[in-house]
């Protein structure tokens, strides 16, 4: 099959033909119809988190199934399945607990090496990047890392239920638990920063102020439900939240992963308010605090790993919300691309030219 793999951290992929085996235990083959392209894989593209090489990644994935292990419980030939980065084992505290994305077994999801490899080139492993590898024709993927969706959903709209909006609308609703009334402010506009606003929108949130540098970003942040917009390359990103609301948020996300936009959105939190922090830092970086005004203001700061989400829940509660008409994904959609445009189109995402590009064709 035809698949984007990652030789060396570049940031590049090379389009090859890899071979995938069939599935086994719980594994499930799906025929890959979108593949949404996450910053965190152009992370993973760009620096050394440990990724043995070489890797396919993708994780947000949308499919049809095609084949399933003999031990699969809940998902059938012909389903339509939305895949997630999310590895859970199914039977440990946190899972039965409802918080699978804090699984204690996560590798239970991946293949013992007594059953073989899922991917390889030319009798060579390839890493299944994220349990999914989704940057490929078809993809093996253990059934707890895949929801089925209405067969009505478009693929593209659905591969993003997987990671952007259950990462971003998660974090609004699940970790920060948004109420009625309450003030937020979104740093980084791009697809996960979108569906912070929409979750903050569809809790009520009375204002949501979306901080970026590019200007052009305001009409789409207006559009997904914000309030206001503060362009931080003309003004003073800190000094407006705090005018916009008096004093400060309630809850301030830090969608980049940037040093200096952590600060910035602890700055702008009120007295007793939250900042959590969804964009991914590179290894080894640290961010220094003013340890002194975290406990004088008594801000809370919590890292977030995919918006607290429960997929088996959660996908399908956006999913229906999106046939209802009531949450935008369409506007997540900047444009849809052949596989061999996966570089042109990470490119355009550093830039902050786009919110999603979606991989539909190979």
């Amino acid at each position: 099959m035809k698949a984007a793999v990652l030789n060396g951290f570049s940031g590049k992929f090379d389009i090859e033909d890899i071979e995938i085996g069939s599935p086994v235990g719980r594994e499930v083959l799906v025929e890959v119809k979108a593949c949404g392209l996450c910053h965190s894989d152009l992370h993973l593209a760009e620096a050394n988190f440990g990724t043995p090489l070489p890797a396919v990644l993708g994780h947000e994935v949308a499919g049809i199934v095609k084949a399933v292990g003999p031990n699969v419980l809940d998902i059938a030939v012909g389903d339509h399945v939305v895949g997630s980065l999310i590895q859970s084992c199914g039977h440990c505290g946190h899972c039965v607990g409802g918080s699978s994305f804090q699984c204690d077994n996560p590798e239970e999801t991946l293949r013992p090496p007594s059953d073989g490899l899922r991917l390889t080139r030319g009798g060579a492993p390839v890493t299944t990047g994220w349990g999914t590898a989704g940057f490929a024709e078809y993809a093996l993927i253990h059934e707890n890392q895949l929801v089925p969706v209405p067969k009505e959903l478009p693929f593209a709209q659905a591969s993003l239920l997987g990671c952007s909006v259950i990462t971003g609308a998660g974090a609004a609703i699940n970790t920060a638990g948004i109420r009625p009334g309450e003030t937020v402010v979104v740093i980084g506009v791009g697809g996960v920063g979108l569906n912070v606003i929409s979750g903050a929108k569809l809790a009520g949130a009375s204002r949501i102020i979306a901080v970026d540098l590019q200007a052009e970003k305001e009409a789409l942040a207006l559009k997904f439900g914000a309030t206001h917009f503060v362009n931080s390359k003309t003004t003073d990103a800190v000094a407006a939240v705090r005018e916009i609301t008096g004093g400060g948020v309630d809850h301030g996300f830090e969608v980049i992963g940037l040093v200096p936009t952590t600060q910035q959105a602890i700055q702008m939190a009120r007295k007793g308010g939250s900042v959590y922090l969804i964009g991914l830092h590179r290894p080894g970086v640290e961010t220094p605090v003013q340890g002194l005004d975290l406990v004088v203001r008594q801000v809370d700061v919590r890292g977030v790993y995919m918006g607290s989400s429960n997929i088996k829940n959660d996908v399908p509660m956006f999913a229906d919300l999106y046939l209802q008409g009531r949450f935008n994904l369409d506007d997540l959609i900047s444009r849809t691309i052949n596989i061999r445009e996966i570089n042109e189109a990470y490119e355009d995402l550093k830039h902050g030219a786009v919110a999603r590009s979606v991989i539909t064709s190979f």
